[in-house]
């Protein structure tokens, strides 16, 4: 994706530049992020890499009417079949090369449950389709409800051939033919 700014209704997407890192670590300290992501510190590291390049994932702001409102990031499969990532995730090599995943988080608790990471979700995969991506996935805890009713939401259903055999992740693909 382009690093200018992608207008979907009232929801943007800014890629992340080293000058975005302090707002987005004050993000990650908060209780719904911690529950869900690693360790603040090592996620902003490799939020780092990412920005300077050392990693393809592409990070980038989630804006709500021009403001930041979360964080969503699209990575690639075929860039993640090394270690450690193949020990932690083996399913990846059930997965198509040119698949590519997203995970994302909303800044605030209070923006959790109002549609707005369902929406976000929703216009990324329109990006991503529009870039031509044809496997998109999205890999949340299963005990992560909130995270999987919003996935659903968007258009995401769980791989049936993976289903108990990710450990604790769910992958869900994205299905055209489900979202609005």
């Amino acid at each position: 994706m382009p690093d200018t700014v992608a207008t979907v209704g009232d929801i943007t997407f800014r890629r992340m530049t080293a000058d975005d890192l302090p707002l987005l670590g004050e993000w990650m300290v908060q209780p719904h992020w911690r529950e869900w992501w690693g360790d603040p510190e090592v996620e902003l590291g490799y939020v780092r890499e990412m920005i300077e390049g050392a990693d393809t994932t592409e990070p980038y702001f989630i804006l709500l009417d021009g403001v930041p409102a979360g964080y969503i990031q699209m990575w690639r499969i075929a860039d993640n079949l090394v270690e450690p990532w193949l020990t932690e995730a083996p399913w990846m090599l059930q997965l198509p090369k040119g698949a590519v995943g997203v995970d994302l988080s909303l800044s605030a608790e209070a923006g959790v449950s109002r549609g707005i990471g369902s929406a976000a979700l929703r216009n990324f995969v329109a990006m991503l389709r529009e870039r031509g991506h044809d496997v998109i996935i999205i890999d949340p805890d299963p005990a992560n409800h909130r995270a999987v009713r919003a996935y659903t939401k968007a258009g995401f259903v769980p791989v049936a051939e993976l289903e108990g055999r990710t450990g604790d992740s769910l992958i869900m693909r994205h299905m055209k033919d489900l979202t609005a």
